[in-house]
């Protein structure tokens, strides 16, 4: 009884001791901070907006948008506030399906981070960012959310500026397209932080990417006044954004056209034709003035999220990976159009200009005969004719000579190297520098490379040699590469007398994009200095002010004398109406445009050849250089060279509207009027 009654004290006198206390701390903020916090409750705070800038417009070389701005309602989540929900944020995904008519599965996937095992499409951008879930939503739907802001927290509907492609899949890969800035991006782009709003986009690739900083603009910011709930009560500063410079390119959206078509028909009608391009370049300054390749895409795909079909689609097998650009990266062994380079190594090696040459129908090389076409001999001729018919063994017996001078199988300690170093001085082996991302640089099968090339795969092949191809189902097809194998093994080291013989001609391990030809032949026909290719000319503020043009260096010259280069323009002009493409030609009018070329049939194992023509116009005083490839296309003549007439009779209107009436591209840049419009070319 004693102890209950000790127990029923010391409980008393801890809620007394409790009362105490609570009546002290309610009488400190009552009376004593009443005043103070009063204040805070009624107080007004402010909030620092920082406002996106309108994105700049890249337009063609008349001002005609090649990637434009649409106004769009977007709906976007703050995926950070829904994620510290005690549900995670479903049951406002929940109510956010049934008015976006989406599944809540698809809402969910959207707004999860990428990362290892998370399949597309997921959030590559930063925590901080709201996370755009639809751009195509109607007034009505956006009204549901904003006036309904309890049962959608941290869901917004605002208007934003979107990117439109009025040419559709049209230069697709030279483009590029947008996505959200990453949380890496926010690190490393000095300045990008500080300007952040919160819906930013990147370019990704093509001129998006390499012109980024130049298109973003710079944000804004718009300091608003709130009370405690968060309620905008008013605006106290606003800093108006600045919107991103136009991109003034030297594309010309018709040529484009024009381009796109005639790949599209030369692919059809080739089949078994798996990937093509198609360049246009402008023969007096080096800019690009078109470029196509096939297969394509429509960069629309991105806006908003690409769905997980979507995404598939274009890393598929049976979509030909239309994001690789094939005029840029595509790396093809050129054929017959690399023996421009080629009869330069031979006039560098003190072949005589206007000599005679021997044409048979095959040359021993080493101990292997090497064919003309069809094994056709065509007699004696002079390099012009050798251009012109295209034979080979004039040129497979120049390189074994040459071959052999550097010692053959083995080399000289001072290795001239003649075809290879000339084709490098054609700008072949290394990238042009065309102003977009990521272009590849070809190859020049040299002695050093093929060391290289040993020392990396040597291993792979001695334990074929050794195991031999089991898993290949064909007897001979097995011990033929089991024999390669040995043959690689034990002196892949070595440069053979027919790498040196299949070098001369484009065939073999040579190989070169179609940008890098294009490159070489306007170098050619036109001053003999070899440009790095520029599609960017210039940048231009919204209201047509020129900030600043953008310039096509020189990087080199041709490593031939402008007597030599004359001689090799004129044997070229003469291909397509009484050499190897006059068939593609016949019917075309040389006596108003006259176009010069080179066709090329190059061999691949397992597949079709690669079909090329490399050509310019008019030959007198060139304008454009038109190369077009088409991979597993067949003969020159037969696929490329037709693709590059019709591309000519666009651009000049022969038997149709002109892409470029007078067939003059041209000089000036596009003026624009005050309110930024377009006002004349």
């Amino acid at each position: 009884m004693i102890r209950m009654r000790a127990r029923l004290l010391v409980l008393h006198v801890l809620v007394v001791m409790m009362l105490v206390v609570l009546a002290v701390r309610l009488w400190q903020v009552q009376v004593v901070r009443g005043r103070e916090f009063v204040t805070r409750a009624t107080e007004t705070r402010t909030r620092a907006v920082i406002v996106p800038a309108v994105r700049g417009q890249i337009l063609d070389s008349h001002g005609r948008p090649l990637v434009r701005n649409r106004t769009a309602l977007v709906v976007s989540v703050d995926r950070t506030r829904l994620t510290r929900m005690p549900d995670g944020g479903l049951s406002v995904l929940r109510k956010l399906s049934a008015v976006l008519g989406r599944p809540v599965k698809d809402l969910q996937q959207r707004i999860t981070p990428c990362g290892p095992g998370v399949s597309k499409p997921c959030w590559t951008g930063s925590p901080y960012q709201p996370v755009p879930l639809d751009e195509k939503v109607d007034t009505r739907e956006a009204l549901q959310i904003l006036e309904r802001q309890e049962e959608f927290p941290g869901v917004t509907a605002e208007i934003h500026s979107v990117r439109q492609y009025p040419g559709g899949r049209a230069g697709a890969q030279m483009l590029g397209y947008l996505q959200p800035v990453t949380e890496a991006e926010l690190e490393k782009r000095e300045g990008l932080k500080a300007s952040f709003s919160g819906v930013d986009l990147a370019g990704r690739d093509g001129l998006e990417y390499v012109y980024d900083d130049a298109l973003r603009g710079k944000s804004g910011l718009r300091r608003v006044q709130v009370d405690r709930m968060g309620k905008a009560l008013g605006v106290e500063e606003q800093i108006t954004p600045i919107p991103g410079d136009h991109l003034v390119t030297s594309i010309d959206s018709r040529v484009q056209g024009v381009v796109e078509k005639a790949l599209a028909r030369a692919m059809k009608s080739a089949p078994g034709a798996d990937g093509g391009a198609g360049v246009v370049l402008d023969a007096r300054t080096g800019r690009v003035v078109a470029l196509a390749s096939a297969p394509g895409y429509d960069p629309a795909i991105w806006a908003g999220g690409i769905s997980t079909r979507g995404y598939q689609w274009l890393l598929s097998d049976k979509s030909g990976n239309p994001l690789v650009s094939r005029a840029i990266n595509g790396q093809f062994a050129p054929g017959s159009t690399f023996k421009i380079s080629s009869v330069a190594a031979m006039l560098r090696s003190g072949y005589p200009l206007n000599g005679t040459y021997d044409c048979p129908g095959s040359y021993m090389v080493g101990d292997r005969a090497f064919n003309n076409f069809h094994g056709i001999g065509l007699g004696s001729m002079n390099l012009h004719t050798a251009l012109v018919k295209s034979c080979d063994t004039i040129f497979y017996r120049a390189a074994y000579e040459q071959y052999l001078k550097d010692g053959g199988r083995n080399p000289k300690k001072d290795t001239k190297e003649v075809f290879a170093n000339t084709a490098r001085a054609f700008g072949f082996g290394s990238p042009t520098g065309v102003d977009l991302p990521g272009e590849s640089s070809g190859r020049i099968p040299d002695r050093a490379w093929k060391k290289d090339l040993w020392n990396r795969t040597n291993a792979v092949t001695c334990e074929r040699s050794r195991k031999g191809y089991p898993e290949v189902k064909d007897r001979a097809r097995a011990d033929f590469l089991k024999r390669l194998a040995l043959e690689n093994c034990t002196e892949g080291f070595l440069l053979r007398p027919g790498d040196s013989a299949n070098f001369a001609i484009g065939q073999g391990d040579v190989l070169v994009t179609p940008m890098q030809l294009a490159r070489a032949y306007m170098a050619l026909v036109s001053d003999g200095k070899l440009r790095s290719p520029r599609i960017g000319w210039a940048q231009v503020r919204p209201d047509g002010t020129v900030v600043k043009t953008i310039p096509v260096p020189v990087v080199g010259k041709l490593p031939i004398s402008d007597k030599e280069r004359m001689y090799i323009k004129n044997a070229l002009s003469d291909v397509p109406s009484d050499g190897t493409a006059a068939g593609a030609f016949a019917g075309f009018p040389m006596n108003k445009i006259r176009i010069g070329g080179k066709t090329g049939t190059a061999e691949v194992w397992g597949k079709k050849d690669t079909s090329w023509f490399a050509s310019f116009a008019p030959t007198n005083n060139p304008q454009y250089v038109v190369v077009v490839m088409v991979s597993q296309g067949g003969m020159g003549a037969e696929t490329a060279a037709p693709a590059v007439r019709e591309i000519y009779e666009g651009i000049y209107g022969i038997k149709r509207p002109p892409a470029v009436p007078g067939g003059k591209l041209t000089t000036r840049l596009p003026r624009f009027s005050p309110d930024g419009t377009v006002a004349g070319g």
